[in-house]
């Protein structure tokens, strides 16, 4: 086991060495820094334990590590300890302290703190609604190319939300986001592909959705094209999002 001072003595070279091996591997190395003090590795060991990478998943034990990260102003390790807050990981649900969470993390800068924060002052969870204050923070987080927070804009912009309603605005920034790799951008993309008749980009944008998507939001989304008025999506679109053959 390293110690602290070896941890730290560490180069970049060294480091990957200790990251290359198999996932239990890395996540005693992670937790030996964390161990040290290191927030960068808190934070991370925080993640591991939410996905159980090389660890047993434990959401409360993830929890405590990302606090002790926020504990030393980790920008990551507040926004996670909101999530943590908002989700009822590890701990019960508290969408005000999870809004606190996220205003600081995006105060400092953290797009994901953006895109967080914006989405509760959009839905008033934990905060007041206050959509137009939303949209700036949405447009912060899109600046750094955060793509979720591109394809909420687009919501806003399909919606007429503070703006006035503008669909190709709207497509725009679907592209833009499904561009970006976010699945619910790739939907929507989709969508608007579809409406205008150019179906078979719209099904291939259907199946990259699919690939990345939480089971929750194809199930939503199959439920969606099945009942849509395009005839194409009615006959394909669920088996495209679903990844099966169309």
């Amino acid at each position: 086991m390293l110690t602290p001072d070896q941890l730290v003595a560490l180069t970049p070279e060294e480091i990957g060495t200790h990251l290359s091996g198999p996932p239990e591997t890395r996540a005693a190395f992670v937790r030996a820094a964390a161990d040290a003090g290191m927030a960068d590795a808190q934070a991370v060991y925080g993640q591991m334990l939410l996905d159980g990478a090389g660890v047993a998943r434990d959401p409360a034990a993830a929890l405590g590590w990302f606090t002790r990260a926020a504990a030393q102003h980790h920008v990551m390790g507040i926004n996670m300890v909101g999530r943590c807050y908002d989700l009822g990981w590890g701990t019960a649900p508290d969408k005000v302290r999870a809004a606190e969470c996220y205003r600081i993390a995006a105060e400092a800068g953290l797009d994901w703190g953006m895109y967080n924060y914006a989405t509760l002052l959009a839905l008033g969870h934990g905060v007041a609604e206050d959509k137009a204050a939303a949209l700036d923070w949405f447009r912060k987080a899109a600046a750094l190319g955060n793509a979720k927070a591109i394809n909420f804009i687009g919501s806003f912009h399909e919606d007429g939300w503070v703006v006035p309603r503008d669909l190709a605005a709207a497509a725009l920034c679907y592209a833009r986001a499904a561009q970006g790799g976010d699945f619910r951008g790739a939907f929507n993309h989709a969508r608007m592909l579809g409406a205008a008749g150019k179906i078979e980009d719209a099904i291939g944008w259907l199946r990259r959705a699919g690939a990345t998507a939480t089971p929750a939001f194809v199930d939503k989304a199959a439920a969606w094209l099945a009942a849509c008025d395009i005839a194409a999506f009615r006959a394909r679109g669920g088996q495209a999002i679903r990844g099966t053959t169309c």
